[in-house]
């Protein structure tokens, strides 16, 4: 079991990404003292929202210059740190070199963290963000799971750099990880696993998938339908508190699969219906798998049709009861998660009213 002094500073890697930016706004108002290691400290467009969030809470934040792929560039920020969060890795799946953009950054990235870990005497936990995209590939891997679902004690085994690149760097990040881990007695590593995140970020203007795909959902793009493509869905608040936990609860260890919902990307839409219904072109039906198959791939590039015959018409399912066991995290609704998120973005402009 393991207890971190609340009075420690704690590193957030990837601070001004998307989940470990809802992260850091909870260890603020916890009152810690936040290391955030970052490309460029004196860059203030960039740190507005940090900044913002430290302004009006009890904790503090310092920045420290880091580069994820430079060894050694995390010692100043993670000294004197008992708890460390790596949650920086892309999430993007068009990609022209995957092995450059997503695998090095994600591999290479978790190494040079836990190094350095290995060499901070005052680190007592890691706890990495990874990704069930870690634990399966395609939804159609749920017919080789021993109880048609998803849980963590299951490895993706169907992903490569030429098919779900993104969901193979996760993989073998996670798996870096662990190796890194098992060879050493100073810290323990916990690590979470989350499906596709939505729900308001501190930055309206994130660059993460999920906000590509709701915004897709609001601005026309699906407009002729979406197709039945299981998701597991966790909102950003949730996961952030799942982290929080992770890092704090004495007695937690392993993987955690963190996700609210087994759902599909059409439930996710009808959702938005009552409130957004009469003002945006939300989709209203579904679209057929052998069209889908048939145009996917010439709309947009990273859609396969192998990708296409491996997840639609085929559910998401993953067991959430450890999460909820071990960390006691509870879910928002789906509604609520997918409303905040759309409002967001009607409110800083990013979607536009019909007519």
């Amino acid at each position: 079991m393991t207890q971190i002094n609340r009075s420690a500073p704690v590193m957030v890697t990837g601070a001004t990404g998307y989940v470990a930016g809802v992260l850091v706004k909870k260890l603020l108002q916890a009152g810690f003292t936040v290391h955030a290691p970052v490309r460029d400290p004196h860059n203030t467009d960039k740190l507005k929202y940090l900044n913002a969030l430290a302004a009006e809470s009890t904790g503090n934040i310092k920045y420290f210059k880091a580069d994820l792929l430079e060894t050694g560039s995390y010692a100043e920020a993670m000294a004197g740190c008992e708890l460390v969060f790596h949650t920086a890795s892309p999430f993007k799946v068009n990609v022209k070199d995957p092995q450059k953009e997503l695998v090095d950054p994600a591999k290479l990235g978790t190494r040079n963290v836990l190094e350095q870990a290995n060499q901070t005497p005052s680190v007592k936990r890691v706890v990495l963000t990874s990704s069930c995209a870690a634990i399966y590939g395609d939804n159609i891997d749920l017919q080789q799971t021993p109880d048609g679902v998803f849980t963590e004690e299951i490895w993706n085994t169907s992903s490569s750099l030429a098919h779900n690149p993104y969901s193979y760097s996760k993989t073998l990040a996670e798996k870096e990880a662990w190796r890194i881990g098992d060879l050493q007695s100073q810290w323990d590593l916990v690590v979470i696993n989350p499906t596709l995140v939505i729900g308001p970020g501190i930055n309206p203007h994130g660059t993460s998938e999920s906000f590509n795909i709701i915004r897709h959902i609001g601005d026309g793009t699906f407009s002729a339908g979406v197709p039945h493509w299981g998701f597991g869905v966790v909102d950003v608040r949730d996961l952030a508190e799942a982290h929080f936990r992770a890092g704090f609860t004495p007695h937690a260890k392993g993987r955690h699969i963190i996700s609210a919902h087994n759902t599909d990307m059409f439930a996710m839409s009808q959702t938005l219906l009552p409130r957004f219904g009469q003002n945006y072109p939300i989709p209203r039906k579904t679209v057929p798998k052998w069209l889908l198959w048939l145009v996917g791939p010439l709309v947009d590039k990273t859609m396969t049709r192998k990708m296409i015959g491996r997840n639609v018409n085929y559910p998401w399912r993953g067991d959430n009861s450890k999460s909820k066991r071990e960390l006691g995290v509870s879910y928002r609704p789906l509604a609520d998660s997918m409303n905040a998120f759309f409002q967001q973005m009607v409110h800083h402009g990013l979607l536009n009213k019909v007519g």
